[in-house]
């Protein structure tokens, strides 16, 4: 090894041995011999674990340095020497041999080697590094948390360091009240009277929460943040003394819950996973997401439900063993509340559709055994059997999940509470399951007995025409499939030239085919039993009434519903999409100003001369909606006007004012 000192001289030294960094002690250290023979251990690490091992140096004048720089939140290490005498080097030489020749507890045996060796070492300085956020992490912290999503930094860094780092990210804010656990508060407290404190206080705090009725955050808005280091929360982890079941750590989950957010500061990489196996275990049973950058984030990635990991200059250990690897933090915002909130209304939307159609396909078939003495007569042909699932009803649905978008990507970004309409599993839970069951049996029953009474008619049967069991089959089939295609088109909000191909194309290739597999005598069958069965019953027009007919019954209590739901009871999704229904042009994500072609939103600003001579079909008009009103920003001449209607009295009420992009 080859140094350029301050001098310009080049120094050589000889490496003679490495004592690894490993997180338990939290130092790494190398024994070097200079090209005088000199023997030198230098040690560096976190101040926690040099300056117990210092004998001399200016110590109380780095400590004070150390803390300074900690919280302006620069990261730091302190550095440390030691010079051996040849004997005191063969005696540490032989201790390291023997540690690491060990067959037995070789990692116990070089831990205590380690331990013995970095004693008595002298003081040089320390260093702090500026570990700058990444772009925009403050904002995607800052959406997360509106999204409801619980943030937990666990971090090896002194408390100042990572305290400093949670105000720069908006983890913590100016009103923050911070709760601290750490191994100074237990040395002057117990660790049971210090957890009963902090419980007393966040559980008042949320009982007056309570009593407000939840009236929501305001400027004076109270809410803790907790600090923990890496001792405390082994003694939390540690079973009690006297042996009882109990232990610290529904107290600890307790007073987590109640905070906004939680730092854990000196966190071994162990430690990191122990807390998420913690709160996935705990009586919520919470999905865990952990993200990591480096190599002692690999083992909490592992744990968590869903890993990320970052790729940049810590390398790539972190996206290696991850679910997902990202090159930027900024990009979790994306990832989480727009992709995210996409895939699970497809894929719920995907599951319980399935379970919807095939109680509509089935259900039929078993009333049917009940009409035909239990003979396992089919109701339906067997072509129709076989195409259902997958052709008649498979591509509607299937691009359903892909491309469907309830609200625009723009509007997800924008407002991250949306994603609290999704949040614990809202649209999987056993309510909504029932609700799409019992439509299934409900349009079964429609199906069904709607066809039969129609058969029963002796006005509809008199003319000969509609009269058998595959007749009556096949005008089921025929409801079955417009019905639970048209209930998919009544469920998409993002409709494409790819929507209308599959959705339209796939009750044109029912029609079709059933023309032609009734058609046309097939040689390769022994049985022509749906030879002209399809069109002779769309030659009868109380066949085509009836379609109609049993369509709308069977489509109006999910219509009914949707209406009443979405005005007496609408989620801040359904608010969005009837706002964003009244804006009829695409709105950028950059630019709040959206093209409208109706010359109905003209602002009496406009009847200006100069103004009518312009093209006020291209003017810019922005809506917005705020406290059950809508408001429409509508340039004038000079820059100023200020539009609003009002939804409650249907008026327009025009104003100045400086146009801003809101």
């Amino acid at each position: 090894m080859e140094i350029c000192n301050r001098e310009n001289d080049i120094e050589r030294f000889e490496l003679l041995q490495t004592l690894t960094f490993d997180s338990v002690r939290r130092r790494m250290s190398v024994i070097v011999k200079s090209t005088t023979g000199d023997i030198f251990l230098f040690c560096k690490g976190a101040d926690s674990s040099i300056f117990p091992r210092v004998r001399e140096g200016k110590v109380d004048q780095i400590r004070a340095r150390v803390e300074r720089n900690a919280v302006e939140g620069l990261r730091t290490l302190c550095i440390a020497y030691k010079r051996f005498s040849q004997e005191e080097y063969a005696a540490a030489e032989k201790l390291l041999r023997s540690a690491q020749l060990a067959l037995q507890d070789r990692e116990k045996k070089l831990a205590e080697a380690y331990e013995q060796i970095e004693q008595n070492l002298i003081l040089l300085g320390a260093t702090a590094v500026e570990d700058r956020l990444q772009e925009k992490a403050a904002d995607t912290i800052e959406a997360l948390q509106k999204a409801g999503i619980k943030v937990w930094v666990l971090t090896g860094d002194k408390m100042e360091t990572a305290a400093a780092t949670c105000y720069a990210c908006k983890l913590f804010r100016r009103n923050t009240q911070l709760l601290e656990l750490t191994t100074k508060k237990i040395e002057e407290q117990s660790l049971h009277d210090v957890l009963f404190e902090l419980s007393k206080t966040v559980l008042r705090h949320s009982e007056s929460l309570t009593r407000d009725n939840f009236s929501g955050f305001s400027t004076d808005f109270q809410d803790y943040g907790l600090i923990i280091d890496g001792a405390a929360l082994s003694l939390i982890m540690k079973p009690r003394e006297d042996g009882s079941s109990t232990n610290y750590r529904e107290v600890f989950l307790e007073i987590c819950r109640n905070c906004s957010a939680v730092l854990c500061c000196r966190m071994a990489p162990l430690q990191k996973a122990q807390i998420v196996k913690l709160i996935k275990t705990s009586r919520e049973h919470p999905i865990t997401l952990a993200i990591g950058d480096g190599a002692n984030d690999v083992s909490m990635i592992l744990e968590a439900h869903v890993g990320i990991g970052i790729i940049g200059k810590e390398g790539r250990q972190a996206a290696r063993n991850s679910d997902y690897a990202i090159p930027k933090f900024k990009h979790l915002k994306k990832m989480l509340l727009v992709h995210g909130h996409f895939y699970y209304v497809r894929i719920a939307e995907l599951v319980q559709y399935f379970f919807y159609k095939n109680v509509c396909f089935i259900f039929p078939q078993f009333l049917y055994q009940f009409f035909c003495g239990f003979s396992q007569q089919p109701l339906y042909d067997t072509a129709y059997l076989t195409l259902y699932n997958i052709s008649f009803t498979s591509l509607p649905i299937l691009l359903y999940s892909l491309i469907e978008q309830h609200v625009s990507m723009e509007m997800l970004k924008r407002d991250p509470t949306l994603y609290r309409d999704i949040a614990k599993n809202a649209l999987l839970r056993w309510r909504l399951f029932i609700y799409w069951t019992f439509l299934g049996l409900f349009d079964a029953v429609v199906f069904f007995f709607g066809a039969y009474f129609l058969f029963d008619n002796a006005t509809v049967t008199s003319n000969g025409q509609m009269l058998g069991n595959w007749t009556f089959g096949t005008l089921v089939f025929t409801v079955l499939v417009f019905t639970v295609t048209l209930k998919l088109a009544l469920d998409t909000q993002y409709w494409t030239w790819i929507n209308h191909f599959v959705i339209w194309g796939s009750l044109v290739f029912y029609i079709v085919f059933s023309l032609l597999w009734g058609g046309i005598v097939w040689p390769f069958l022994n049985y022509q039993r749906m030879y002209y069965v399809f069109m002779q019953m769309l030659s009868s027009g109380p066949a085509w009434l009836g379609i109609i007919l049993l369509i709308t019954v069977s489509l109006l209590p999910d219509v009914i519903k949707k209406v009443i739901c979405r005005q007496l009871w609408p989620t801040a999704t359904e608010r969005i999409q009837n706002a964003s229904s009244l804006s009829q042009d695409h709105i950028s994500e950059f630019t709040p100003l959206a093209s409208m072609q109706s010359p109905n939103y003209q602002s009496s600003d406009f009847n200006s001369t100069a103004a009518s001579r312009s093209n006020y079909y291209s003017k810019k008009v922005m809506l917005t909606h705020w406290q059950s009103n809508d408001y429409f920003k509508l340039p004038s001449l000079f820059g100023y006007s200020n539009t609003r209607y009002s939804s409650s009295t249907g008026s327009y009420l025009s104003r100045s004012g400086l146009e801003t992009s809101v």
